[in-house]
């Protein structure tokens, strides 16, 4: 159904358009009250030949009039109107936007006592703010002290936590979720408010889901194997429900543990185990069949002696095949941490030092990965062995880097050890509580060995090879693994059409484009593309995308001095056609937000059919906003409105991307506060409010 259209009202003018209205009103009825006053006399008169010097003085006194109105209307314009439009703007602002800069007054200073008036309500209610705010902050701190540590706690669990909403938008998700499920989608991290579905085939969740919905019971939880978009990787899930809001569907709670190595273990682990059994089930039979035709004690026949060691030779060959198959797969099914050699060498030495030897080690930059606790224990069984056998007291460890392996030797001065000695201490347990654990079972389990050598100087040492060493490096820059989340979307009612949506329930994607210059029709093409959510009415600060963009044409010298980008830099970044799609899906459901947003769309839009996809999202301008809000007679750059918001741009951030889309978002936040405030809280109704001012720019919509 159409809506009809509203019926006109003179408050939905601006002040300035009705004070016009006013005067140009009085203007006209004083010139017709001139004409009628004329006409009067000329007929009162009755001089036919008088007429022209009536219409003469008619004409005078009406241009006399218009003009001493218009001069009284441009003064009153300037000296009223416009500052009460300034100072309900600056009132707004703090009033919505909690902007705490003092006012200036002196636009106003033929308002009488209403601009000092308006600065003493604007510095009582700064005052009051800052008061509220200093007892919240006090009130609110030893929560926000747990909330940051369950957040890092979240964000340390080695599985991934998701939050959906009863529609599975997600809600909440932490760093190991970003890793597990953010390859899906082609390089697009997970992103607040998006679907679930964008990264996990939604079969087995969607009827999960109904399925505990159905149960009805608060403690049910359900398993589940799914698998990302791509179908690269299979994940084992586990859902539980949370607890329903009103008439929405309960949302749940998604715990994610890749699954795709062990699901590959254990079928190359089956297919060995059957091929074990299919390569010695038919030598095993055959040697059945061949001695059961022979009577006991019997001799074997030269021809039956051939095919029996043959059988033979091909179980012992089966056999050690096997288990060189199954050695080299130990590793991948065992996963073992690095280990520091200064860790490894410490805890060698508290063993020792426990039972009156000594140790002195050199120390490697190198990690082994390893299991720590049986490497230590075997070194020490060996060391105590030692002790007993050749009396060694002292000894020395030292680890030489091989390639991708490492060689440890535990040296000390005195008899050799005799490889029978040796073999012996491998059979016997490392540790009486656990009786299963031998210095072999050690061995086999990183797929190495042992031996005793003697040094060139002299000495003795005992050799242990350790696979997949590297050396430690400065530690790279960390990756962020903060949860990011909010709760408030579990509850959200969403809204299909945007135009009737509420300005507060609509996710927003504010972006910002540097270029080799400012005349897209002529050439110059986009070299940075930046962009931040704002989901729920807040920016989501882990939620960034930038993105350098390698323009194939030179870059300008002019416009490398304004963004600092050259052409070295861009080399090796992705052309406009793949950083345009990835852009086009970090912006899918929301509406687009730009500081002039004409200028960056022409950009955009010159390559959807390379890109492969039309940028037809709402669309929204901080210029017509600051008109709607301040005024056009106010300036409307991005610095003038950050200055009249108290927004500051960091000056290397200054016409980089990124750093003028997270200003861009601040001043929109700030902007739409103060347009909840005059009432426009749909979309629609801002849209409205826009079109008055398209003089000023063009609107997209």
């Amino acid at each position: 159904m159409t809506p009809k259209a509203k019926p006109f009202a003179l408050q939905n003018l601006g002040l300035r358009l009705r004070v016009f209205l006013f005067f140009a009103a009085l203007a006209i009825g004083a010139v017709v009250l001139l004409c009628l006053g004329l006409m009067l006399g000329y007929r009162r008169l009755g001089s036919p030949e008088s007429l022209n010097a009536f219409v003469q003085g008619g004409v005078i006194g009406g241009f006399g009039v218009v003009g001493l109105t218009a001069a009284v209307w441009y003064l009153f314009d300037v000296n009223v109107s416009k500052p009460i439009d300034l100072l309900a703007g600056a009132l707004r602002a703090r009033a919505h936007a909690d902007v705490g800069a003092v006012m200036n007054a002196d636009s106003a200073r033929y308002l009488g006592d209403l601009a000092p008036a308006a600065q003493a309500t604007a510095l009582s209610l700064s005052e009051t703010r800052n008061a509220l705010a200093e007892a919240v902050a006090r009130e609110t701190t030893r929560l926000a002290a747990e909330k940051d540590r369950l957040a890092a706690l979240l964000s340390d669990v080695p599985v991934g936590v998701l939050l959906c909403s009863g529609d599975h938008q997600l809600v909440f998700y932490n760093g190991t979720a970003v890793d597990l499920i953010g390859a899906a989608a082609k390089g697009v991290a997970p992103g607040l408010d998006r679907k679930l579905f964008d990264y996990l085939r939604e079969g087995p969740i969607r009827h999960a889901h109904r399925r505990l919905i159905e149960a009805e019971d608060p403690d049910a939880a359900s398993d589940l194997l799914c698998a990302t978009r791509d179908g690269a990787e299979i994940l084992a899930a586990r859902m539980r429900l949370l607890p329903a809001e009103g008439s929405v569907a309960p949302g749940y709670v998604l715990t994610l543990r890749d699954v795709t190595a062990d699901l590959a273990a254990h079928s190359k682990r089956e297919a060995l185990l059957a091929e074990v059994l299919d390569r010695l089930r038919r030598p095993a039979a055959n040697l059945s069949t061949l001695l059961s035709v022979l009577p006991e004690g019997a001799d074997i026949p030269h021809e039956m002696d051939a095919a029996v060691r043959a059988e033979v030779d091909r179980l012992s060959l089966a056999v050690k095949n096997l288990a060189e198959r199954q050695e080299e797969g130990r590793l991948e099914v065992t996963p073992r941490s690095p280990q520091r050699v200064a860790d490894l060498t410490d805890g060698l030495r508290a063993r020792l030092e426990a039972k009156g030897l000594t140790l002195k080690a050199t120390d490697a930059p190198l990690l082994l990965r390893c299991d720590g606790f049986e490497l230590v224990s075997l070194l020490a069984r060996i060391s105590l062995g030692l002790s007993e056998a050749v009396g060694a007291k002292a000894f020395q460890l030292t680890v030489q880097e091989d390639g991708t392996d490492a060689l440890l030797r535990l040296g000390w001065t005195g008899a050799p050890l005799r490889v029978a000695q040796l073999e012996t201490w491998l059979d016997a347990p490392l540790d009486e509580d656990v009786p299963g654990m031998t210095a072999r079972h050690v061995l086999t389990g990183h797929a190495t060995d042992i031996w005793p050598e003697t040094l060139a100087g002299g000495g003795q040492c005992i050799c242990l090879p350790i696979r997949m060493a590297r050396r430690t490096g400065p530690r790279p820059k960390p990756i962020a693994r903060a949860v990011v989340y909010d709760f408030d979307l579990l509850g959200k009612a969403r809204n299909e059409k945007v135009a009737n949506a509420a300005l507060a329930d609509l996710t927003y994607v504010v972006f910002d484009t540097e270029t080799t210059g400012l005349l897209p029709g002529q050439g110059d093409e986009i070299v940075q593309i930046a962009a931040v959510r704002i989901v729920n009415g807040k920016r989501v600060e882990a939620e960034v995308f930038d993105t350098l963009v390698n323009p194939g044409r030179s870059i300008p010298a002019a416009s490398t001095v304004v963004h600092g980008i050259t052409e070295a830099m861009v080399q090796g970044a992705p052309d406009i056609a793949t950083a345009g799609r990835a852009f086009h899906k970090f912006a899918e459901g929301a509406v687009l937000i730009a500081h002039n947003a004409p200028f960056d769309m022409e950009f955009l839009r010159r390559h959807e059919p390379a890109i492969g996809a039309t940028f037809d999202n709402p669309i929204l301008d901080t210029v017509l906003l600051s008109a709607v809000i301040f005024g056009q007679h106010e300036e409307h750059s991005l610095d003038a409105l950050t200055h009249r918001l108290s927004i500051t741009i960091p000056e290397e951030a200054r016409h980089t991307a990124i750093g003028d889309s997270v200003a861009t978002a601040d001043a929109f936040l700030k902007l739409l506060a103060m347009l909840q405030g005059r009432g426009l809280t749909r979309f629609e109704d801002v849209l409205t409010e826009i079109r008055r001012h398209g003089r000023l720019l063009k609107d997209l919509n």
